[in-house]
């Protein structure tokens, strides 16, 4: 079954950041749920959590973990409904909606960086009026990364793709205003890793 290490690490930091902003109850979009550890590991914690996981197929190694992990041992009234294959520059494979928030972890410097608008736009469709956008990963300020590990990172990446790359905050929080969503917090997170709230305005 597909694990990641990176998941495991970091899953404790963001459950609480979701814990701090999410409403009760609340029905969650992610997307890019990979292994689906972030799925399991949340609706463990959160009473009365939904929790859609979305990836780009195949899904069959995240639709095993949440066959084998997701169907028991949640907290009271959490769910997990069954993945969805989503890619996010095609409007129509978007659920409807309205979510409280749409999460996605360590997606923004693998998909290419045509695609970011795209996921910005999409969850600012399927958001609830003062629904939230978390998104979570590396990220840089202008020229200037936070660690010299992001750094090398994101050479690496754009040694593999020129499309790839750890993303500019001060870009996405521009390109995040045309759909209607406001940055509302940056969260330093483990790892050289942030937390970026962002808001629908209306």
């Amino acid at each position: 079954m597909r694990f990641s290490a990176a998941c495991e690490r970091n899953q404790l930091a963001i459950l609480d950041v979701l814990r701090a902003w999410l409403p009760a109850a609340a029905r969650v979009l992610e997307v890019g749920s990979g292994s689906g550890q972030h799925a399991v590991h949340m609706t463990r914690h959160l009473a009365g959590l939904h929790w859609q996981p979305s990836d780009l197929p195949p899904l069959h190694d995240l639709d095993e973990r949440l066959q084998l992990e997701g169907r028991s041992g949640l907290a009271e009234g959490a769910v997990i409904a069954q993945a969805l294959e989503l890619d996010v520059t095609r409007p129509e494979q978007w659920p409807c909606g309205p979510f409280d928030a749409v999460f996605t972890a360590n997606t923004c410097h693998i998909m290419p960086a045509a695609a970011v608008p795209e996921l910005l736009a999409g969850a600012a469709r399927v958001l609830a009026p003062r629904g939230l956008l978390l998104l979570y990963g590396p990220f840089r300020d202008g020229d200037a990364h936070t660690a010299p590990s992001n750094a090398a990172f994101d050479a690496h990446l754009r040694a593999i793709d020129p499309a790839m790359g750890v993303r500019d905050a001060r870009e996405l929080q521009a390109q995040a205003r045309a759909p209607g969503l406001e940055l509302r917090a940056d969260t330093p997170m483990p790892a050289n890793n942030r937390l970026l709230v962002y808001v629908r305005a209306n």
